[in-house]
Parts: structure tokens; sequence; C-alpha cells
């Protein structure tokens, strides 16, 4: 295969399509302590030290559903979220070794170009908000926390970077400042994608709305604008109308399997691979800016197969 297209180049080519879940994933090979890293039970990131055979098997079962995009399996590996475990001081080292994993399995797909995206998830802390132990972290820790992740990302050759599952506006403006720094300390620039989550009312954990995270943020440099987690596709409607009239960004939609379900304390997601492609039709007929859709909690292979046919059986639109 010929090399492949920039990611940015290929966003406006045709509609990409990124994963579903990996924590879900992950759980099926029921993992005990003695699994992770010094039985840091729950340290999924850390399995790229103890079981890189699991991580590859699901970013190989993405692939073979159709996925273009995989993300890699770095949700929690900034630095402040390595430190609760112990290897913070690592942290470049293990994202480069979990971008390079996510790099190795896409290159056994030669069909059509695969991309990695290096995933980027909260620190824990909010910033922007009073909380006497969440709101206290000094902005420059924070900041440097994901550059450090970034370097790490990019260095194992990831085709862009994912800042995901954002609560605090704040927190997303520094990954973005951290992912910049970091693409000048490595010397390569690449895509970099800002997404927040919302509530069921279109509104972010501290209260902040679509329109001020986006306004907040558009002007950064991003490439891609996003919503996901935290409900399913029919919630996020309002919101992607209204970004999808700002005509600036590309635009990210990567719901849940629905609104979640507690039985018995735990998070159940019921929405079928049919009912999520059916809702994700709908976004990509209507919304010219949504290039690119996946799945987030509760979605697996099925979900992301079913994905695949609402892309391909789409009429050009030109």
């Amino acid at each position: 295969m010929k090399e492949k297209p920039a990611f940015t180049d290929a966003l406006k080519e045709k509609i990409l399509l990124f994963d579903g879940a990996m924590g879900t994933e992950i759980q099926k090979f029921n993992p005990k302590p003695e699994d992770f890293p010094d039985g840091k039970d729950g340290f999924n990131d850390g399995l790229v030290l103890t079981h890189p055979e699991w991580i590859k098997k699901i970013h190989r079962s993405y692939l073979e559903a159709g996925a273009d995009c995989i993300e890699t399996n770095s949700f929690g590996s900034n630095k402040l979220k390595l430190d609760e475990y112990g290897y913070g001081d690592q942290t470049v080292e293990i994202n480069k070794k979990i971008a390079s994993l996510a790099v190795e399995v896409a290159s056994e797909f030669t069909d059509k170009p695969r991309y990695v995206i290096g995933s980027m998830g909260p620190t824990g802390f909010l910033p922007s908000s009073n909380d006497p132990d969440l709101g206290q972290k000094p902005l420059d820790e924070i900041r440097q926390a994901y550059r450090l992740q970034a370097q790490g990302l990019i260095l194992g050759g990831v085709d862009a970077l994912l800042i995901e599952t954002s609560q605090d506006i704040l927190e997303v403006k520094l990954a973005i400042e951290g992912a910049k720094q970091a693409m000048e300390d490595v010397g390569k620039k690449v895509a970099l994608i800002a997404n927040v989550t919302l509530d069921q009312y279109g509104k972010m954990l501290l209260g902040t709305s679509i329109q001020a995270a986006y306004t907040t943020v558009s002007d950064m440099g991003i490439d891609v604008f996003g919503l996901n987690c935290s409900t399913g596709p029919i919630e996020m409607i309002p919101s992607i109308r209204w970004l999808d009239e700002q005509d600036e960004h590309s635009l990210l939609v990567v719901p849940n399997a629905g609104m979640p379900e507690n039985q018995g304390g735990q998070a159940v997601y019921k929405m079928s691979p049919e009912k999520m492609a059916e809702a994700l039709k709908d976004f990509v007929s209507k919304y010219n800016k949504v290039r690119i859709i996946g799945g987030c909690c509760g979605t697996n292979p099925a979900h992301i197969a079913a994905l695949r046919k609402v892309i391909d059986e789409r009429k050009p639109t030109s």
C-alpha cells in the first residue's frame, strides 16, 4: 500500500470510523490483580507491560470490524494518573510503548489506511473548581502531565492526539497547550482533537455549556472538536446541531451505547449495534461537519461493524 494520507487530509475525503470501548473489552479477559503491574488491580494502561497480547487482540478486533482508527490504551496515562500507580516517572516511556503497540497492530492491515489516535483522558483534577482537593492542583503541573504523555504518544508514532472525556474546560485548554509543547519538543506535528463530555442537558460537569466550551478552545489550533462518552447519541443531538452551524471545525461524535442504567451498582449500556447505527446514520446524513463517528462505553466490535455499514452505504452528498 502506498503511503497513507495525513489524518487531516483523510478527514476531508471521507468520514472516519473510530473504534469502541477498551475497558469493557479488557474485562472480558477476567483480569486478576496479579495480571496488572505490581498487582495494582485496575491499572488497565499498565497491561502494556504485563499482557500486551490482550491489548493487541482488542485493537485487532476493532480493525477487523472495519475501524479506520484505533485509540491507544493510554486513557489514564498522563503523569498525574500514572503517579497514582507509582509509574509517573515513566510517563514518556509507557506512552511510547502503548502507542508503538497500536501502530504495530495497525500496520498488519494493508487494505486501506489505518490511523492510530493517542488517547489522553482526564487527570482526575478539576482546575476550574473551588473543591479543596480537586481544584487546588497547580495549572503548570496539569499542563506538564499532558506534555509528557503527548511526547510519549508522538514518539510512539500516533497520527493524532485525542483529548477526551473532558469534564473541565480549563483542563482541556491545559491539555491542548501541553500537547502543542510536546510537538515542539519532539519536532513533529500531529493532528489535535479536543473532546468534551456533556450530561443529558448539554452541560459539562461544572456547568459549562457547549457554546462556551467550543468558544474557549476553537481558536487554539485544534483540528477537530467533538463529543464523547456520558450519554448516548440521542442526547447529543442539540449540541451537534449547534456545532454543525459553526462551520469551523470538523466534528467527532463518539457516544456511549445509550444512557447508562444502574444494575446492581454497575453501569449497563443497552443500545444495540443496530439502534446505534440508526442514530449515527442520522448524524452523518444531517450534519455535514460530522467527519468522525465511533463508540464509547458499552460498545464493542459488533457496534463498530454496524457503524462501518452506515459509512459504506452512505451516498456522497456532492
